[in-house]
């Protein structure tokens, strides 16, 4: 069933505090488990992706669009470390020694090609399906052998005994999924050192987004899973910007990222109307 957006209690166009007090509503609501603990988790979503464990590295499958996401996502986090002091000695492994964590990680789409150029990546997810075809997608390449290492947790569970261990954390294609946004990015900023990087990138909450990311990629394309997405759950700009704030971290860049489906390509865009990526640093 396609979940229709509710315009009326979740604008995408707010200022001041009313904004923050539905965001603040909705966290308290949607942020609570069966057992009242604050949990990350949507289960359903979970088992949603569950089912594409299958198909998760068929380049022409479901998740299509995320293949072809790859590269920007892959030069994002490369470049973004570069210009906040990450010393390249080896240019084809520019993040050599540098430890990421990779939040949603899947199948390990995102977490393989940051271990070739270098980096000691944890992919961690709450699917433990996802969790298994990433280990057993790794064992293929013998190149990857040291350099990835997945876990079955949850970011809120993992983040307990993993304070300040990571010089980046990487969610990506995630926060809108998640229940209770406060608690993760508050989860995810707790695993960085001092100065480290946070990269996410997301789905704005507009009318465009509804239009193209659900309408026309789900229900008229058919490029990505009918029922993956629900509008409501959708973060703007500054939403996430002023949740970084609370967590301690600072905005480096914000950038607008754009979908041909045509050619199944990505590209840079200053519109962040639907798609974007944002890099901030932990103060």
């Amino acid at each position: 069933m396609m979940k229709i957006p509710k315009f009326v209690s979740s604008r995408s166009i707010c200022t001041g505090n009313v904004f923050w007090n539905r965001l603040t509503e909705e966290i308290e609501q949607s942020g609570k488990s069966a057992t009242g603990k604050r949990s990350t988790v949507d289960v359903g979503d979970v088992e949603h992706h569950s089912k594409l464990s299958n198909t998760w590295w068929d380049v022409n499958g479901e998740i299509r669009p995320l293949h072809s996401l790859n590269p920007l996502r892959v030069q994002f986090i490369r470049d973004g470390l570069a210009n906040t002091g990450t010393k390249v000695e080896t240019p084809h492994s520019p993040l050599n020694g540098v430890k990421i964590l990779d939040i949603g990680c899947g199948g390990g789409l995102l977490s393989e090609p940051l271990a070739r150029i270098g980096a000691e990546v944890t992919g961690i997810d709450a699917s433990s399906e996802l969790i298994s075809i990433a280990k057993q997608h790794a064992l293929l390449d013998s190149d990857l052998d040291g350099k990835l290492n997945y876990l079955h947790t949850t970011i809120e569970d993992f983040c307990t005994q993993n304070k300040e261990k990571f010089n980046a954390v990487v969610a990506s294609e995630l926060i809108e999924h998640v229940n209770d946004k406060e608690l993760f990015l508050k989860s995810c900023v707790s695993t960085l050192m001092p100065g480290g990087s946070i990269f996410l990138t997301t789905l704005n909450r507009t009318l465009s987004s509804w239009l193209g990311g659900i309408i026309a990629a789900e229900y008229v394309l058919k490029i990505v899973p009918q029922g993956i997405h629900n509008w409501n759950k959708f973060i703007t700009p500054i939403e996430i910007q002023r949740l970084l704030e609370t967590c301690g971290c600072r905005t480096k860049l914000l950038h607008g990222i754009f979908y041909n489906p045509l050619k199944n390509e990505w590209f840079w865009t200053s519109s962040t109307a639907i798609n974007y990526a944002i890099h901030a640093v932990k103060k």
